[in-house]
């Protein structure tokens, strides 16, 4: 999967996805429990998983066109996003290996 950029760009669309989730759920615990351990371990795994889709998001340009770009890159922002533009580009043959 990750051998191909098609392959490294879902894996790290599903893992942006999931560092979300992380992190939403770090946030649940920072403000109604307390403890904010879980926006210090999440917050910098999920900075790190952005900068990657963005950039994996950026190399596939190449393959993509503007518009498609730019729905990668709106996708990232909100929550599980990500996610949903994965599955249509999935469906679309925008992740077509080949």
């Amino acid at each position: 999967m990750l051998s191909t950029p098609e392959g490294r760009f879902r894996a790290l669309a599903l893992a942006e996805a999931v560092s979300w989730a992380g992190l939403l759920i770090g946030m649940f615990f920072k403000y109604v429990v307390g403890p904010e351990i879980g926006v210090k371990i999440f917050g910098p795994i999920h900075g790190v998983i952005f900068v990657g889709y963005v950039l994996t998001a950026l190399m596939m340009a190449q393959r993509w066109n503007r518009a498609t770009l730019i729905w990668a890159l709106v996708a990232s922002i909100p929550p599980f996003g990500t996610v949903f533009f994965e599955r249509w580009a999935m469906r679309s043959g925008k992740l077509a290996t080949g």
